[in-house]
Parts: structure tokens; C-alpha cells; sequence
């Protein structure tokens, strides 16, 4: 009885310290399948959606844990942050040819003039076929349907828009005019109406500033009030700024048409629309100003959609910072505004920047979607603004995000969207699905043959130079000048005649004068006098 007792207690105690060496991995294998079971019934979805990639725990892929965004939410504006090299662009690509894909057209912002390889299929790799394997989905290489456009002097549809378009509110907005200098310009936009003088380009808008400080002076001042030349100088200055920076070739005819955005190609899928902005990075004011009108005309001419079952354009903004950085006080209040507004247009923005804390708080706090790629922390300032990211994600019970931002690898990002109803999905350290298409750039010879097809260069790349304020100006100047010398010389001729009639009377009565005395004078009526006055003496 004794010996079986003991082998009892021998058996007894492996299985307690069996369970004391299973335990770790039995609680890990549960905290795995309970956080399975937290990202697939969080991001459920009863309508469409983009997969982005598959969820990870501790640094493993959970296959078939996919994270998903809905197409009905892709209007509620989104973040896409990192570090250099981290895998930004190549989020931003497999958004767009997932769009696209759905149908839905998308406009992209290429600063680094690395996108324009989305109208080629990926060659495929071997890391690509294991990622993707590790995610549960399957991959295909793709080309989509891609318009390239520029706002400078690069090939590619030309994008431009008019003075008048603008309008004074906006100018002096994008100038940073002062209150003052600000009623100036809308007195001027508003005689240029009454006037029918087109503000097309920016030599219109000089050209009507020195007219209200020179030659139209006084009727402007007659009508609509004094304006003092110190301000109109000052306009003037910051005008030519813009100018230095390229807004010449951005301001003219033949104006874009935003519904030009829309296009859907053969096949169904939307277009992705590139501008090129690879010349324009050390120009922040155009670039800002490009954004600025192009979100003001689409929220001025698209209709109202309010919250539908999918997004009608998507706009990914590049180098995001690019707008905020240099923008005035007015300008980002403009932009805020436009951002707050828009989406009931159903227009989804996104931000695609190296910090979150690049895009202004008020801004931010509109984004539904946030992809945050890993973050370096190199300094006390790096470490601060870590701990302020992390705070802008939901609270997770399966990571600790601030240390989850630094420990992320290429191609991984902490993820969190919105569901259906609106609420915010999961936090989700993902692994992201590879881009469809080729992560590279065209060839020179494939570029040709993309500008080559397109349709819209022969609609926009014709340069339109119609008679504006600035012609319209120098005629009525011209005018005036021709005016003001005919009555000179009518003047002069005048007073040429009277000057010749007045010398001729002089002239007159100076030889009257003279036959007279002469007469007077002479010895012979001297004498006759003389006998006279002697006779009457006697």
C-alpha cells in the first residue's frame, strides 16, 4: 500500500509540474485566440472593405485575422504616419489600387515622384508570396488605370485655375493679407466685376493694383473709396512672392474641372489621378495654394452626399507637413474648416506625414483612420512625442502602444479605423499586404506611352492667353493717354491762336499808331497849324 501510495504522489506531482510548465504556453495560446476572436469581430463588416493585412500578437502574424477598413467610413478623412522608410508610400499604394479597384477614384500627391509605377504590375517576389501567406490572402500583381498631372512645366495634364475663381476671400488668404490690405482686394475684385475686367492670371491682379494706385486713382477712389498706394505696394510684394515660387504657371485658362476626377475607366475601376510635385518641394506656398483651391473648388461643385455607402474621391496628401509648416493663421483655418465640411461631399482626406504631430490638433482630431508605421526614438523630443502618439489610439488590453510604435518593422503599422456605425475598430499591430503593382517608378519610355493615351492632355495643354484686366487695362489706358494728348494738343493749338491773334491786334495798332504820329509830325501840318493860330491871334 506504501509503494503505491508514493507512486501516486510521484504521479500527482508530474502532472502539477507539467501544468506548471504548459501553463505559459496554455495562457498564450488563449490570450491568442481570445485577441483572434477581439480583431475578427471587431473589424466585421456587413458592407464592403479594404483588407490592409493581418493582425499580430508578440510579434506574430495571426493568419486569417484580417484588418479591415469599410468603404462607408473611407469618407471620415484618415492618417498615414512614420519614419523614413518605413513603409508610408507603400500604404498609400495599396489603398489607392484597392480603391480603385472598388470602383472609387483617387488623387495623389507625389512629392517623391515614386508612384507613378502604379499604372505597371508588380514583378512579384518571393518575400511577397511569404507575406501574404502569413496574411491568408492571396497575391496578384495588377496594373491600374493612371492619369499623370503637373502644376509646373513637367509632362502631364496641366492643372490650373483663375484669379476670379479664387475670389478675394480665398487670395487674400493664400497672400496672408492683413484686414486692411484684404478690403483693398475685394474692392478691387468687386470694380473688376462692374467693370467686366476678367482676373485670369497674376499679371491681371498686378496690373489692377497699379491702376488703383496710378491711372485709375481717382474714378476707383470716386466710386468705391481711397486706397493708399503704401497698401497696394504691399499687395503687390506679396504678390511677386507667389510669383518666385511658381504660381504663375498655376493661375490662368484653360481652368481644371474637378469632375475630370471622377473618371472611371473600361473595366470599372476608378482612375488614379498623380500629380507630380517632385519640383515643387521647395515651394511650399504653391503647393499650399494648389491644395487649398482644389479642396475649396470640390467642396463648391460636388453635390451633397452625406454619409453613403461609399466614398465618391479619395485625396492622399504626401509630405502632408509641406501644407501646415508654412501655412498662416488664416490659411489653416481655411483648411480646417474645409476638412470639417467636406466629407458630406463624400470626399475622404488623407495625411500622409513622418509625426502625427505635424498635422495641427484640430485637424487630427477629424481622422477616422490611423496607420502608424514605426517611430524612432533618438531623443528626450522623440521619446515626449512617442507618449503623445500613443495617447491618440484607443487603449488595448493585448499592447502597450508605446513601445509597440518603436519595435514595429518595414511594412507593419499599428492600425485603427472606424466600423460602420462609427465607432473606433480595435487597436491592431498589422502586418500589411504588398502593393499590387509595380514600387517603383515608370521608365522614360513608359511615361510616353501613358501621356501619350491620355485624353485629357489635349483638353488642358493648350495655353489660353484671352483678352483679360491686364489687356482690357492697357486698352482703356491707352485710351486715356490718346485722349489726354488730343486734348493737350487741341489746348495748345488754342492757345497758339490766341497768342497769334493777340500779337496781330499789337502788331495793328502799332502801325496805326505810327502813320498817325507820322502825320501829325510833318513839317507841312506844322506850318498849316501854325498859320492858323497866327491868323486867329490877329
Amino acid at each position: 500500500m506504501g509503494f503505491y501510495s508514493e507512486k501516486i504522489k510521484v504521479g500527482i506531482i508530474s502532472v502539477a509540474t507539467l501544468q506548471l510548465l504548459f501553463l505559459p504556453k496554455i495562457l498564450k495560446m488563449a490570450n491568442k485566440q481570445a485577441f483572434f476572436d477581439h480583431i475578427n469581430e471587431g473589424y466585421t463588416t456587413k458592407g464592403d472593405a479594404i483588407i490592409l493585412g493581418a493582425a499580430m500578437l508578440e510579434g506574430e502574424t495571426l493568419t486569417n485575422a484580417f484588418v479591415k477598413v469599410p468603404l462607408k467610413t473611407l469618407n471620415r478623412h484618415g492618417l498615414i504616419a512614420g519614419a523614413t522608410g518605413t513603409g508610408k508610400t507603400k500604404t498609400l499604394q495599396v489603398l489607392a489600387e484597392n480603391l480603385s479597384d472598388k470602383g472609387i477614384p483617387v488623387l495623389l500627391m507625389d512629392i517623391k515622384g515614386d508612384l507613378s509605377g502604379i499604372a505597371q504590375p508588380s514583378a512579384g517576389h518571393p518575400k511577397i508570396d511569404e507575406r501574404h501567406a502569413q496574411i491568408g490572402l492571396p497575391f496578384e500583381a495588377k496594373r491600374f488605370p493612371v492619369e499623370i498631372l503637373t502644376l509646373s512645366e513637367q509632362n502631364g495634364v496641366r492643372l490650373r485655375a483663375t484669379v476670379s475663381e479664387f475670389g478675394p476671400v480665398l487670395i487674400s488668404r493664400i497672400l496672408d493679407l492683413s484686414e486692411a490690405q484684404a478690403g483693398v482686394m475685394s474692392i478691387l475684385f468687386k470694380y473688376c466685376d462692374d467693370n467686366k475686367l476678367p482676373l485670369l492670371d497674376l499679371k491681371d491682379l498686378k496690373k489692377i493694383l497699379q491702376y488703383a494706385s496710378e491711372e485709375g486713382k481717382d474714378e476707383i477712389e470716386k466710386d468705391y473709396g481711397r486706397i493708399s498706394p503704401a497698401t497696394s505696394g504691399s499687395i503687390l510684394r506679396k504678390i511677386v512672392e507667389l510669383e518666385q515660387q511658381g504660381g504663375d504657371l498655376f493661375f490662368g485658362e484653360k481652368s481644371f474641372d474637378t469632375d475630370d476626377l471622377l473618371r472611371i475607366d473600361e473595366n470599372g475601376r476608378g482612375y488614379i489621378n498623380i500629380v507630380r510635385l517632385t519640383d515643387i518641394q521647395d515651394r511650399p506656398k504653391l503647393f499650399s495654394t494648389f491644395m487649398l483651391c482644389l479642396l475649396a473648388e470640390i467642396y463648391a461643385t460636388f453635390p451633397e452626399q452625406g454619409d453613403s455607402g461609399r466614398p465618391e474621391l479619395v485625396i492622399f496628401i504626401d509630405e502632408a507637413h509641406l501644407i501646415f509648416s508654412e501655412a498662416s493663421g488664416a490659411l489653416l483655418n481655411q483648411i480646417e474648416s474645409i476638412v470639417k465640411l467636406i466629407r458630406s461631399k463624400g470626399v475622404g482626406l488623407y495625411f500622409v506625414t513622418q509625426n502625427p504631430t505635424d498635422v495641427p490638433e484640430a485637424v487630427l482630431s477629424q481622422l477616422g483612420l490611423k496607420v502608424q508605421h514605426a517611430l524612432r526614438a533618438f531623443t528626450a523630443k522623440d521619446r515626449k512625442a512617442i507618449k503623445l502618439t500613443a495617447e491618440n489610439y484607443p487603449l488595448s488590453d493585448f499592447y502597450k502602444t508605446d513601445e509597440v510604435l518603436t519595435s514595429l518593422g518595414i511594412g507593419e503599422a499599428l492600425v485603427s479605423a472606424l466600423n460602420e456605425k462609427g465607432i473606433p475598430t480595435p487597436l491592431a499591430a498589422t502586418l500589411m499586404r504588398a502593393p499590387m503593382s509595380r514600387m517603383d517608378v515608370l521608365q522614360d519610355d513608359e511615361l510616353k506611352d501613358l501621356l501619350d493615351g491620355s485624353k485629357l492632355i489635349k483638353k488642358y495643354n493648350e495655353e489660353i492667353d484671352r483678352e483679360s484686366a491686364y489687356e482690357l487695362l492697357n486698352k482703356k489706358i491707352e485710351i486715356a493717354n490718346q485722349q489726354e494728348a488730343k486734348e493737350k494738343a487741341e489746348r495748345e493749338k488754342q492757345a497758339s491762336r490766341q497768342s497769334s491773334s493777340s500779337n496781330t491786334s499789337r502788331r495793328s495798332s502799332r502801325r496805326t499808331t505810327s502813320t498817325f504820329e507820322k502825320v501829325i509830325t510833318s513839317p507841312t501840318v506844322i506850318r498849316s497849324v501854325l498859320g492858323i493860330l497866327t491868323k486867329m491871334l490877329k
